[in-house]
Order: C-alpha cells, then sequence, then structure tokens
C-alpha cells in the first residue's frame, strides 16, 4: 500500500475581545449563565447575505485532482498505516483525497479565524475549537481533517482521544483552487448527512463566507457580516468580515 501513494502520510495534529482599534475583529463572546491537491483515489443573517445564493464559479486550472490507481475503498485504518509526511489524508466513503501542505494565505485566513473562534468558544463553554491536523471519524470508510472545527464535549468534559469525537459543533474549510470540489461538494454532503449544524467555506479571493446548514440545497453568501449561534442563551459571535480579510490579506 505504501508503493501506492509514494511518500505517504500525513503529520498528526492536534480571553481575548479584539477591537477594531488594535486591526483585531469584533468578537461578541458573552453568555447570560492547501495549495495543490495531488490525487484523489477511489471510486467514482446579516447585511450583505444573498440567502441561497448559486455559488461562484470553481477555479480549477491546472491543479485540478487527478485519479491514480488504488485499492476500490480506503478504510480508516488503512489511511492511518500510512507513513508521516506533509500532506494531509481524509476519506470520504473510501474514497481517498491528498492534499499537500496549504499556502501562506491559507494559514493566515485560518489563524485568524481560529483565534475569534477559540475565543468564543472558550469565554462561553460551548466545546473544544481546534484546527487540523487531526482525525475526525464518523465511519470505518469517513475519516476528515477540517481546516477548523468545534467538538461539544464528551459526557460533559473535554475529548482525551480522537475516537471520542463523533460530532461537530461547526466545521470551516478555507479554499484553495484545487480543494473547492471536495470542500463545497463531497463534504458539504458528508457534514450535512451527519447533521453538522454549520459549515462554513472561506473563499480568501472573493472575500465571502459561504455558510451550509444540514437542509440547505443552497449556500447563504455572506460578504458582511457572520454570526454563529451555537447555543440559544448566548449572544452571537459577530465577525466582520470585511476587517476579517483585510487582516488576513495584510491590508
Amino acid at each position: 500500500m505504501r508503493r501506492l501513494v509514494a511518500q505517504g502520510r500525513r503529520r498528526r495534529g492536534s480571553s481575548v475581545k479584539l477591537g477594531s482599534g488594535d486591526g483585531g475583529l469584533g468578537v461578541t463572546a458573552r453568555c447570560n449563565g492547501w495549495s495543490r491537491a495531488i490525487a484523489m483515489v477511489g471510486t467514482p443573517h446579516a447585511s450583505g447575505k444573498l440567502a441561497h445564493a448559486r455559488l461562484p464559479t470553481a477555479r480549477f486550472g491546472d491543479d485540478y485532482m487527478g485519479m491514480v490507481t488504488a485499492p476500490t475503498k480506503w478504510t480508516v485504518a488503512m489511511v492511518q498505516a500510512l507513513p508521516d509526511d506533509s500532506n494531509r489524508y481524509e476519506i470520504i466513503d473510501g474514497e481517498l483525497f491528498v492534499t499537500p501542505a496549504p499556502t501562506w494565505n491559507h494559514q493566515g485566513a485560518l489563524a485568524v479565524l481560529f483565534h475569534v473562534v477559540y475565543t468564543y468558544v472558550r469565554a462561553n463553554a460551548i466545546g473544544h475549537a481546534l484546527f487540523a491536523p487531526a482525525d475526525i471519524e464518523f465511519s470505518e470508510q469517513t475519516l476528515v481533517q477540517p481546516d477548523l472545527f468545534v467538538t461539544p464535549r464528551v459526557g460533559g468534559r473535554k475529548p482525551e482521544r480522537w475516537e471520542e469525537v463523533r460530532s461537530l459543533l461547526l466545521a470551516v474549510e478555507v479554499l484553495s483552487p484545487s480543494s473547492a470540489r471536495a470542500d463545497r461538494r463531497v463534504k458539504r454532503r458528508l457534514y450535512q448527512r451527519f447533521f453538522v449544524p454549520e459549515y462554513w467555506v472561506v473563499d480568501v479571493d472573493a472575500r465571502l463566507v459561504e455558510r451550509w446548514r444540514p437542509e440547505d440545497e443552497r449556500p447563504e453568501i455572506l460578504v458582511d457580516i457572520l454570526e454563529w449561534q451555537p447555543e440559544s442563551g448566548c449572544a452571537p459571535l459577530s465577525i466582520d468580515l470585511a476587517d476579517y480579510f483585510a487582516e488576513v490579506l495584510g491590508e
């Protein structure tokens, strides 16, 4: 199996109020109580929101994922047996997706957003915010590594092993040109199928966020304000997207 993927496997992964005065993002946080994917293996509410709008055209170009010969169905055990490298390995219903190390802007967008989400989640004791690399296993043939995700507590406590994480409160992917198909279609359908309450697709080039919920046939396109309220007893997290993208792009 190692010969099929050349070098093989990936690394295992792992309160502050920000204001516009210091170049950060506004966060309400109080409670009432990769660049280029190298293979795809397997078988075939706020201002500026356009509810259920059509998606922007995907930008694949020369970076579109290719196909290589491999087992018909991959399992979590098979992926976890691959040697470590800098690639991200995910399987969805037995189909293997391999993505190399992300770009600078991708990681910048992730870092800024993680700080905001982590601050909110921690302040409100909602659950735990983390980022890839991670092993979120939905079934024997489905393991994903969201760029950023929030998991609920397990029996009232912090999860101690990846195997304990069986549901998510939020999943986020930052687009790169070759990941558009997987992020917008394959992963989106997966998160909807497993009733992840919110899935965000961050498009840095277009300066927008596509928000999906389990019942949606089309996403909400957010260009001004992104609000997230995972619990009704807590004030929502509010992110000014213009400020967010300006910080990501160093403007």
